[in-house]
């Protein structure tokens, strides 16, 4: 079992656990972490008298001091025992290597703490006696930290991520002034809209993940507490779609899991999910910030781009972004060649990454000159298009001209909308939906198809296409992308999903990350892709009803992009309702909790997308 569980938050990609654990090649094979490093393990008393097992790896050359870099998880922060060392630590192995003071703790109700875990635990603003959050708790930590570790220099930095990730931006919150440096990385912004939930629909797919974050333990452990549920199936749609109704899966999860209980009782962006995000929280932010995140992450996209934003609106401090052409957590791996799926996008992006940008920040705020003059950008993204970094002073980039694409006729994009009142019909239907990636398997949760090619879906009769000409020159997408549909259907129901896709031409070469049966010849690889459960249209908070046969409007904003359309290539947009089993499935008849839907509230209805539809796009002017 231990070894199945670590197998599978290796999967989850959110736990990002060392080397040793979880299979990752090390990046340090020359280099051993106990002839450069002491390591002790201590319980910091929190105010409220919880004790959180922290682990310190100290650099043994102590001529000098060093500043702190602390990663908060509740993923565990393993191996324990002071005689027992990770292969690698810090948050790459430059910084590792020229030596600082690393620290690892395990939240509060997590592993060896004490305390009861709550997912994504609300920040609180304004505390009263007694009251904590994550914030405090790592306002705690470091004060001990300060007044207890040898060597230490004043500066502590942060970093995590994916779920660490989150705990990095809270960190922002502690006001501790040691704090000088966080670096966010595929952070949860929002539980809403990351992870679980997009725009109000479930993520069906990382359902099994449920039981990482449902469950307490009774007191602190080395072992894991929670199991998986066996599924007995190597099919996950036919798994899924033979399952039924969300109300079917209480079979495998019960009341003790407080996370699924969680999930059904609150479907709507009601107080619960508003009070676990952290964006609304992110102003008059005093240390330097470096948002880290993947163009292909399929977990958490929306959080990095949120938590830069955010800061860069309400807060005067230093704030830059990273972008990549990564998914989830691939820049803190060692992968000579980058590529998500089928897309090959370079050599030593990563390492590029780790050396040329990470290291860079964190020595300059902890152990330089600490005054903002880093020779960073304030944007760095790649050009998944012409796969090349990009640097900017501001982003979105200044020189962005806002850009709509209608959706015509004959399933073309043309830049003026078509004056008649037509539209393009399809029937949806629960029973055979169209599946988010081609072929048959078992995941745990999904990574890949964010680059997926495209053409199983655009030759279902339930999935509308369209598309631009062959383009005579580049074409650069920059920064966000928003959908505005007006739609139709038959039922009170129904789910938008929109996708923005590049057409390779038939020229296109296969490399040796293209899998069998796969030809990068007409590929059309997802760029970019949304969901929005209509009846969030108008109000995350208070769901409604689709009136049959009424024009609404529905309106999906997709995440930020840097992805140039080249010569010689296509831009397509394909729309449907269904995206099986990424999201679950709408039963097309309103019901006021999914979670609670019987088998005959699903129906097959007939939607309609009407031509002035439009996708807006920021087109790069050089």
């Amino acid at each position: 079992m231990k070894k199945t569980i670590l197998i599978v938050l290796f999967l989850i990609g959110w736990s990002f656990l060392p080397a040793a654990t979880t299979g990752v090649k090390a990046q340090q094979q020359d280099y051993d972490v106990a002839q450069y490093y002491n390591k002790q393990e201590v319980s910091i008393p929190m105010r409220d008298g919880i004790k959180l097992h922290t682990t310190i790896y100290s650099p043994k050359d102590t001529s000098t001091t060093y500043p702190i870099l602390m990663m908060r998880t509740p993923y565990s922060c393993r191996p324990y025992g002071e005689d027992k060392f990770r292969s690698r630590i810090g948050p790459n192995s430059y910084l590792m290597k020229e030596g600082n003071i690393i620290v690892y703790q395990d939240v509060r109700g997590r592993w060896m703490s004490e305390g009861s875990y709550d997912n994504m635990r609300a920040f609180i603003p304004n505390k009263k006696e007694g009251e904590v959050d994550e914030a405090s708790d790592t306002y705690d930590t470091i004060e001990w930290l300060v007044n207890n570790v040898d060597n230490f220099n004043g500066n502590v930095g942060t970093w995590g991520i994916s779920y660490p990730g989150f705990y990095a931006t809270y960190s922002l919150l502690s006001g501790h002034p040691a704090l000088k440096a966080a670096s966010p990385q595929a952070c949860i912004g929002d539980f809403f809209f990351d992870d679980f939930h997009h725009n109000g629909a479930y993520l069906l797919s990382y359902w099994r993940a449920t039981a990482v974050f449902g469950y307490q333990k009774e007191g602190p452990t080395k072992e894991a507490w929670y199991s998986f549920p066996e599924l007995n199936s190597d099919d996950q749609f036919d798994f899924f779609l033979k399952t039924g109704p969300l109300s079917n899966l209480d079979q495998y999860y019960d009341a003790s899991n407080e996370f699924w209980t969680q999930l059904k009782e609150h479907p709507n962006y009601d107080e619960f999910w508003q009070s676990r995000g952290l964006i609304q929280h992110l102003e008059n932010i005093k240390p330097a910030v470096m948002t880290v995140g993947g163009l292909y992450d399929a977990e958490d996209l929306y959080g990095p781009w949120e938590t830069y934003k955010n800061i860069e609106k309400r807060s005067d401090t230093y704030n830059t972004v990273v972008f990549g052409p990564w998914s989830h957590g691939d820049w803190a791996r060692t992968k000579k060649r980058q590529a998500v799926g089928n897309v090959y996008f370079g050599d030593d992006i990563s390492d590029y990454f780790q050396k040329e940008i990470e290291t860079k920040f964190f020595n300059h705020w902890l152990k330089g000159p600490a005054d903002g003059q880093t020779g960073l950008p304030e944007a760095h993204v790649f050009d998944s298009g012409t796969k090349e970094w990009r640097s900017f002073e501001s982003w979105p980039p200044k020189n962005v001209n806002r850009t709509p694409y209608y959706l015509d006729r004959d399933g073309q994009l043309n830049f003026t909308p078509t004056k008649s009142e037509e539209a393009r019909s399809f029937v949806s239907d629960p029973a055979n939906p169209v599946p988010y990636a081609e072929g048959k398997k078992m995941v745990f949760t999904p990574r890949k198809y964010m680059s997926d090619d495209q053409r199983f879906a655009g030759a279902r009769p339930d999935v509308l296409v369209y598309e631009t000409p062959v383009m005579d020159e580049d074409l650069t997408l920059a920064g966000d992308i928003t959908a505005k549909l007006f739609v139709e259907t038959t039922g009170t129901a129904a789910d938008w999903i929109v996708k923005v896709i590049d057409v390779y031409p038939d020229t296109a070469k296969n490399t040796q990350e293209t899998e069998e049966g796969v030809t990068m010849a007409g590929y059309q690889q997802m760029v970019r892709s949304e969901v929005m459960r209509g009846r969030f249209r108008n109000s995350m908070e208070n769901p409604e009803p689709f009136t049959p046969g009424k024009i609404e409007t529905v309106t999906i904003k997709l995440q930020d992009v840097l992805h140039t359309i080249k010569k010689g290539h296509k831009l397509m947009i394909q729309v449907q309702s269904t995206w099986f089993p990424l999201i679950d499935l709408n039963p097309q008849t309103y019901v006021d909790n999914i979670f609670k839907a019987k088998e005959s509230d699903f129906k097959k209805q007939t939607h309609k997308v009407y031509h002035q539809s439009e996708i807006v796009v920021g087109i790069l002017e050089e």
